[in-house]
């Protein structure tokens, strides 16, 4: 299953995130790697050109994700089962309170 989103931060777009047969791929625009007053989103995602690669999500995205009764709440409105973790990121996560936010381009054409 290929699944892409577009990460926001602070409102600027900085990367991508996607999902394929071979796990997960995070990687920073060029234009802003090049910057020269770029923070990463994460500390555990630097800013490299370089993509990060990962057979899980990254725990920076999964904690991103809702928790408790509001998890419970998401799943069952939407019908997503809680281990699609990538599912529920783009579902979830596109108005998320903090920094990042994360835009699904699965529907965009």
């Amino acid at each position: 299953m290929n699944r892409k989103a577009q990460i926001n931060f602070f409102g600027e777009h900085v990367g991508f995130l996607w999902e394929d047969e071979h796990g997960f791929h995070f990687h920073y625009l060029s234009v802003y790697v090049e910057a020269s007053e770029q923070c990463p989103i994460s500390h555990s995602l630097p800013v490299q050109v370089e993509p990060f690669e990962s057979q899980q999500l990254f725990p920076f995205f999964d904690g991103l994700i809702p928790e408790g009764w509001l998890l419970n709440l998401a799943t069952e409105s939407w019908k997503i089962n809680p281990r699609d973790r990538m599912g529920l990121l783009l579902t979830c996560c596109k108005e998320c309170i903090g920094a990042v936010s994360v835009i699904s381009l699965d529907n965009v054409s």
